[in-house]
């Protein structure tokens, strides 16, 4: 089970080598090509930074494109095709443990628990973990953080991953971007996904959220921005100028009613009626889904760590200190200028 993280890691290392001679790592100029690993209200403080303006008040000119995974968003990364990605700090893991020189680092933490949810082709009132013994869940691609993290908390809950009678046949074979599609197709009874996809699914009668994944798995340092170290060096103040932006976002969420949240997620999310994205909206409020600092700190680091090797992708975790995939400088640097 492991092997996939050394087999990531190469596969980063050859595209990093290859093509980072065409990198904008040394780019000086404010436009900032981010990367995110999918498109979901749990990272509403970027949006808000989008719409409301906030990166144009910067200075910077941020264009937005998504992955589908953040195996994939770190290929963009490494291959020179975007600055910045939003991606599972997993990823930059599996980079660092292959050993890449100028490999990505963790330079702004946002999101602190799981996103996704447990959606059921049944509806459920008082669904508890136990439901899913017999049954099949299609919880993401195999060493993604979805995927880990409902294994935790699957193993947590006293189960047993397996096809058996009584154990939960977990299904780590489905892209993210398709599972929505595979759930629907097929006959697995749950799946795991992120808001707003997973309300607009229930209100349309296909499925039915039943349980929150980060309010079982507790803290994590879910999602974070990373950039290559180079990349980092050579536009350091737009970095932090980058994380001024998203953290005002985040600031507006606190304050802010519902109603002006859902005006200033719509631009992003036009493709979902109303009712879909307010719920969305509370679901994240309600299960504290974003980091009240872009500091990640090294117990949530190591936590991160306990999850991934639970779930056997970690070759040794003496290979990924804290302090080789993190670097706080310039959030730290950031969050003292706020306070001051």
């Amino acid at each position: 089970m492991k092997k996939i993280a050394g087999f990531m890691a190469c596969l980063m290392l050859i595209i990093g080598v290859s093509l980072f001679s065409i990198g904008c790592g040394g780019d000086n100029d404010n436009k900032i090509n981010l990367v995110e690993v999918t498109h979901s209200i749990f990272y509403a403080p970027l949006y808000v930074a989008l719409n409301n303006g906030y990166f144009e008040d910067e200075g910077l000119e941020v264009e937005l494109t998504n992955a589908g995974g953040s195996d994939k968003g770190m290929t963009a990364l490494l291959s020179g095709s975007a600055d910045i990605g939003l991606l599972g700090p997993e990823a930059t893991v599996y980079v660092v443990d292959g050993g890449a020189s100028d490999h990505p680092v963790v330079f702004g933490q946002l999101t602190k628990r799981d996103g996704s949810f447990i959606v059921a082709k049944t509806d459920t009132n008082d669904f508890n973990w136990s439901d899913l013994k017999g049954k099949t869940i299609i919880g993401g691609r195999k060493g993604g953080m979805p995927a880990m993290t409902l294994q935790y908390v699957i193993e947590e809950a006293g189960l047993t991953i397996g096809t058996g009678e009584n154990e939960v046949n977990l299904r780590t074979d489905v892209e993210f971007n398709l599972t929505a599609s595979v759930f629907e197709s097929t006959d697995a009874e749950y799946c795991t996904l992120f808001e707003p996809t997973a309300s607009d699914m229930e209100a349309k009668g296909k499925g039915y959220v039943v349980a929150s994944v980060g309010l079982e798995s507790g803290e994590v340092p879910y999602t974070a921005f990373c950039a290559t170290k180079s990349y980092l060096e050579n536009n350091r103040e737009n970095a932090k100028k980058f994380l001024k932006a998203v953290m005002r976002g985040l600031e507006f969420l606190k304050s802010a009613s519902v109603d002006e949240i859902y005006e200033a997620l719509l631009p992003s999310f036009d493709g979902f009626d109303q009712e879909s994205i307010i719920t969305s909206i509370n679901s994240y409020i309600a299960s504290d889904a974003w980091n009240s600092t872009p500091v990640m700190s090294e117990n949530a680091y190591n936590r991160m760590l306990d999850i991934m090797d639970n779930a056997g992708e970690l070759n040794n975790k003496n290979n990924v200190p804290f302090s080789k995939v993190v670097d706080n400088s310039i959030a730290n640097e950031l969050m003292a200028e706020l306070v001051a």
